[in-house]
């Protein structure tokens, strides 16, 4: 093992998480319910905005920890345990829509009475022109709006956001999260941020648009 990956091990190490882990990996079942409980809440906030459906995302969740239970021995301490466990939930949410395109059961039609937006895509389009009149938003329907914008995002632009504002990890976190260079996360968060900014902009009166986190119904 070379320096750097000594630092690397030492420095995970030093995380409380990543020493649970590790009792995890001498198959400490109480250690293991000490991470569901510090990361269930997390994982499904985060991946109920990639997929898009509470049901998926509670049972991509479920899929996350039973694949940290199973890789449990040949779990090696060289990150942050947030970092590797929200690599496993990015790749779980990556696998399940990629799944779901070839089903073509993700998109939802502008009439489907099954649709939780209040606000289409195509109607935040037209107003982002101007073209359609937008009256003043009470606070659930901004939440809306910015829930609805958040998912038109594309999927990496979603989770880089998500991991940013949400978890608050740095650009090298998300970089290895996403297995992604620092510039290529920078880039997605600058597009992500544009794309908010030209579909919110219409609905906000003041000149203040609100953040990701109001989707999440917590500061």
């Amino acid at each position: 093992m070379n320096n750097n990956s000594e630092k690397g091990v030492t420095s995970a190490q030093s995380d409380p998480d990543v020493r649970l882990m590790l009792r995890v990996q001498e198959d400490d079942a109480l250690a293991f319910e000490e991470l569901i409980l510090s990361y269930q809440a997390r994982l499904l906030r985060v991946l109920r905005h990639i997929v898009g459906s509470d049901s998926v995302a509670e049972d991509l969740v479920q899929d996350v920890f039973l694949r940290v239970w199973r890789a449990r021995k040949n779990y090696q301490p060289t990150a942050k345990f947030s970092t590797w466990v929200f690599h496993i939930a990015h790749n779980v949410a990556s696998n399940s829509l990629r799944d779901r395109r070839r089903r073509k059961e993700f998109q939802v039609s502008p009439g489907d009475p099954d649709a939780s937006a209040v606000f289409t895509l195509e109607q935040m389009a037209i107003a982002s022109t101007g073209v359609m009149p937008v009256r003043k938003l009470d606070k659930v329907e901004r939440a809306e709006v910015v829930r609805t914008a958040v998912e038109a995002l594309s999927d990496r632009q979603k989770m880089a956001l998500m991991l940013c504002k949400f978890e608050g990890l740095s650009y090298q976190e998300i970089a290895d999260t996403m297995q992604l260079s620092v510039q290529a996360v920078k880039s997605l968060l600058s597009r992500a941020r544009v794309n908010l900014k030209t579909l919110l902009e219409p609905y906000v009166d003041d000149g203040q648009l609100p953040g990701p986190e109001s989707t999440s119904g917590e500061e």
